[in-house]
């Protein structure tokens, strides 16, 4: 098959892989995968098995600038990606560029697939503070994001509780969660990283890995530092990752300079997903504050296949999807009493486990988004 990928992100220079990056560069093993580059980051060049077609005329490096200011030339470039490369099916997933690329494909009787990876009107609003910008982009996002899913031939997106949210709207979608490399997510032992990191043996380490961004609430975890360290005065506390388009990190390290525990936690910034195993082997628990209730309803987050891939106990906010799918592994709270409480348990009561993801590898998500494009040649 040739495939044209139009991702939500920059492709080759974001610092955060997607699911596009695990289905795709699996599928480009045994089939001609073009990508559009939205050359909005500047993280180092990632490399790829995709053909990369670069459809950015202005390198904007604000998103929604960057985005709304190149929309007349994706119109142009995705014509000629699709005439010149003979696609023969289109998967689209951005929502400006998911519109022009789906003119294109239509002009030229290519299917398209439209992989709906989070809920976009709220991903969107969640970059702004402001409750009536917030909402003004919600309404523009959804309106553009309807118009796209009623032009594409196929809808696939990553949760049971997304399927039932587009039922509602009137849309069918297939369901391809997402899933793990299980190649290299796997129990290890963290003494080596620790040592590094400047942990100690009986340090009791609660630890986040992934977008440090405001849909996770990991102020109130930084918060409740304070009362757990008096309980256990070697608690700390590891953030793997960075901030991408806001300044959330910032506001957690004053707020972790303000509380006087700057000894108890460390901010690694963002770090190669190969070495991502590493940390996590340093964390006792590991966390999933999904902020927002209604984000709760329809996520099924990477990091959860990660963290239980590496036998790690996980301590979440409610996400019902994930207790679908459920294990031994995890444990809910709904409010900061309840956090401080699991969390002191699971200092008394230390616990691995081993834990057999196979159907959630990423080359089994890959394998059933191959059979689906099939279908609709």
């Amino acid at each position: 098959m040739k495939i044209l990928l139009v991702s939500t992100q920059d492709y080759i220079h974001h610092p955060i892989p997607s699911r596009h990056h695990y289905i795709f560069e699996e599928l480009a093993r045994s089939h001609e995968v073009h990508v559009a580059h939205f050359h909005v980051s500047r993280g180092e060049t990632r490399s790829t098995r995709l053909i990369v077609e670069e459809a950015t005329q202005f390198p904007f490096t604000s998103p929604l600038l960057h985005y709304t200011c190149n929309t007349p030339y994706h119109f142009h470039i995705f014509n000629k990606i699709i005439r010149d490369n003979g696609i023969e099916v289109v998967v689209a997933a951005h929502v400006l560029a998911g519109t022009a690329v789906i003119h294109a494909a239509k002009k030229y009787q290519v299917p398209v697939v439209f992989d709906l990876k989070d809920w976009f009107p709220d991903s969107a609003a969640a970059y702004f503070k402001s409750r009536v910008l917030q909402e003004a982009v919600r309404r523009s996002v959804w309106a553009i994001t309807k118009r796209n899913l009623t032009h594409s031939d196929k809808i696939t997106t990553v949760s049971p509780s997304l399927v039932e949210k587009l039922k509602r709207h009137g849309f069918s979608a297939d369901l391809i969660t997402n899933g793990v490399d299980t190649d290299i997510f796997k129990p290890m032992n963290g003494r080596e990283k620790r040592k590094e990191l400047g942990l100690h043996t009986d340090d009791f380490v609660i630890g986040f890995c992934g977008s440090v961004e405001r849909w996770y609430a990991i102020d109130e975890m930084i918060k409740a530092l304070p009362e757990l360290i008096r309980y256990h005065p070697s608690t700390k506390m590891l953030v793997v990752g960075g901030s991408l388009f806001t300044n959330y990190e910032a506001e957690l390290k004053k707020l972790v300079a303000d509380l006087k525990v700057s000894d108890h936690v460390i901010f690694t910034g963002t770090k190669p997903y190969a070495g991502l195993p590493g940390y996590i082997a340093c964390m006792d628990v590991c966390t999933i504050p999904l902020s927002p209730p209604q984000w709760g309803d329809i996520a099924l987050p990477n990091k959860f296949f990660e963290y239980s891939a590496c036998g790690k106990p996980i301590l979440m906010r409610p996400i019902p999807d994930v207790t679908r799918i459920g294990g031994p592994n995890l444990s809910v709270y709904r409010t900061q009493e309840e956090y401080i409480k699991e969390i002191k348990n699971m200092m008394n009561n230390p616990v691995t486990f081993s834990i057999n993801l196979e159907k959630y590898s990423w080359k089994e998500k890959a394998h059933q988004f191959e059979t689906l494009l099939q279908s609709i040649l």
